[in-house]
């Protein structure tokens, strides 16, 4: 299941927090700020969906996410692939290397990392 623009906002926060209660949320988004009822929405939308939890704390909750930024993001990356690319990993590749502006520096940590990729299959 996927998020929307403004769950996958609060869940970069969160990922990055690890843990925070709903001020701790609040105060990290820039100025003007959301309410807390449209956080609590959001976050209540994100829990139904299995992305975040919370512990209780007393009064207050403290959320979580239950999501792996990682996870979520290379489900993202296999979809474009598969989608756009026809399934073809390497049509991506060419894409992502011509279209983008890297250096020559990244370009070869690029390829430092395919070359990894390759010794350990």
């Amino acid at each position: 299941m996927a998020l929307s623009n403004s769950e996958e906002q609060l869940m970069q926060i969160l990922w990055k927090q690890k843990r925070a209660l709903m001020k701790d949320l609040i105060e990290a988004y820039p100025d003007p700020k959301p309410a807390t009822t449209t956080i609590a929405t959001l976050l209540k939308r994100m829990q139904d969906k299995d992305f975040v939890d919370y512990t209780q704390l007393g009064r207050s909750r403290e959320y979580f996410p239950l999501v792996k930024k990682k996870d979520y993001f290379g489900k993202h990356v296999n979809g474009l692939i598969k989608n756009f690319f026809n399934n073809d990993a390497t049509q991506f590749a060419s894409f992502f290397t011509e279209t983008t502006d890297l250096s020559k520096t990244q370009l070869e940590e690029l390829r430092h990392m395919i070359d990894q990729q390759i010794k350990e299959k």
